[in-house]
């Protein structure tokens, strides 16, 4: 029989992965000082390869439709399919190299990032417009559409960054 204590810490400590998992996926960075531009042209191509991600299940360092995505998975595999300049696999270098937005700003395409974990930009989500936003939320969960007007993300919105001109 397992001690309880022992299974409560392995328990706490799988909840910590599952949590940080679009803080500390995988990196792929860009040399310092690149950066990413696209033609505002590819705002809804953006927006509708994102759109037809729904429902794709979430997992830990996902990718790829096939297998899942995490946060930072979903927008770099979204940029990916429409841009031929690569862009950061992890949510705080996505937003190192994205140029910042103010709210009132924002377009569909853009990206949306919120402190989840109690560190800047540890979740992403791509702006679809009227204040909604798609993203891969969580272990068990799957990529959706969500507010930035519920009370979870609006307490934790970050900040808004763009790839576009």
């Amino acid at each position: 029989m397992v001690p309880a204590a022992f299974t409560q810490r392995l328990f706490a400590l799988c909840l910590s992965l599952v949590l940080a998992a679009c803080a500390h996926s995988p990196s792929s960075r860009l040399p310092t000082g690149q950066s990413i531009s696209l033609d505002n042209q590819r705002r809804s191509a953006v927006v509708l390869s994102a759109l037809t991600l729904l429902e794709t299940p979430y997992r830990y360092g996902g990718r790829e439709p096939s297998t899942g995505f995490d946060c930072s998975g979903l927008v770099h595999y979204v940029f990916s399919q429409e841009s031929s300049s690569p862009i950061p696999r992890r949510t705080r270098d996505q937003a190192s190299v994205a140029r910042r937005v103010s709210r009132a700003q924002l377009r569909p395409g853009d990206l949306v990032f919120f402190n989840t974990l109690g560190t800047p930009n540890s979740h992403v989500g791509i702006y679809i417009g009227k204040q909604q936003f798609i993203n891969a939320p969580s272990s068990g969960g799957r990529v959706r559409i969500d507010s930035l007007d519920n009370p979870y993300f609006a307490k934790r919105f970050e900040t808004a960054r763009t790839f576009f001109d």
